[in-house]
């Protein structure tokens, strides 16, 4: 399926592009003792840690319905990107206590124009990469690459910060280091927090948003035989959602013609709107 495909060629692309900028981070990092770009070392150890689980949870959503997941296995998406919501929490926490130590112990950092070069880098290899994931989002409504996109997103901003932290010390500011560090790590948590409460909604068998539900009920009122409509539900399923109701039918129409009423609206509920996995309908008398 073209979404699977695509949706792992953005994880190997975010697994390469990020080991690359750990290595080139980490080293400059430790050499300058800069806990900005630390920090963003971390950041970028995450981000691979993200692509990784992306990789893996899309190749077990992508596995079909069989006689034991009568649904398929789609939210394996979900369970992935809390588990690396989880590890982003984690790291999110170590570096910001390691950047709040560098400001309380008012540690220095030695200015390089490896720096600044390790700083493009970065914001050039996440600006491609954000660009290409986004697309893919927008095309496919996938919650690993939108944790990934954001990830990205992220990160730009978070590097272009690190680099103004470098460029202080210029001036001898390096109290503005530490803020970055400490800023890098904040950022990490809560946008972690976000992806794993949603995350957590598809589990917890959330239902389908009210404008969703407002257009199956749109296209419900544009059968006129339907007299009345009870019992909605909605089931996750994946990406997409499961959907059962109940419609009432002129009572004096035979059991051919008011099935076959609920055979077309199911139809064209699957034809018109594509997070419908399934729509199971109940039809009775009026």
């Amino acid at each position: 399926m073209e979404r699977f495909k695509s949706v792992n060629i953005a994880s190997i692309l975010g697994i390469v592009g990020n080991l690359f900028l750990l290595i080139i981070k980490s080293l400059i990092g430790f050499l300058l003792n800069s806990h900005a770009m630390i920090a963003d070392a971390f950041n970028s150890a995450g981000d691979i840690i993200s692509s990784v689980m992306t990789f893996i949870g899309n190749k077990i959503a992508s596995i079909p319905s069989d006689e034991d997941h009568n649904l398929g296995h789609g939210k394996a998406e979900y369970i992935y990107s809390m588990l690396i919501s989880i590890a982003m929490i984690l790291m999110g926490i170590f570096v910001f206590k390691d950047s709040f130590n560098s400001i309380i112990n008012h540690s220095k950092l030695s200015f390089s124009i490896w720096f600044v070069i390790v700083c493009i880098i970065t914001i050039i290899v996440k600006s491609l990469l954000f660009f290409y994931t986004d697309k893919l989002y927008k095309k496919y409504n996938n919650l690993l690459i939108k944790a990934n996109s954001k990830d990205h997103r992220n990160d730009i901003f978070i590097t272009f910060c690190t680099l103004i932290s470098g460029l202080l010390t210029l001036y001898k500011i390096y109290f503005f280091d530490g803020i970055v560090g400490s800023f890098i790590a904040i950022w990490m948590i809560i946008t972690s927090v976000k992806i794993f409460k949603e995350s957590y909604d598809v589990l917890m068998d959330k239902s389908i948003s009210e404008q969703t539900k407002n257009k199956v009920y749109d296209i419900i009122k544009s059968h006129s035989e339907i007299k009345k409509v009870i019992h909605f539900n909605s089931t996750p399923v994946g990406y997409k959602y499961q959907i059962s109701f109940t419609i009432y039918v002129d009572g004096n129409l035979s059991t051919f013609e008011s099935h076959e009423i609920a055979d077309n609206l199911e139809k064209e509920i699957a034809k018109k709107l594509d997070e419908i996995y399934l729509t199971v309908i109940h039809v009775n008398p009026m």
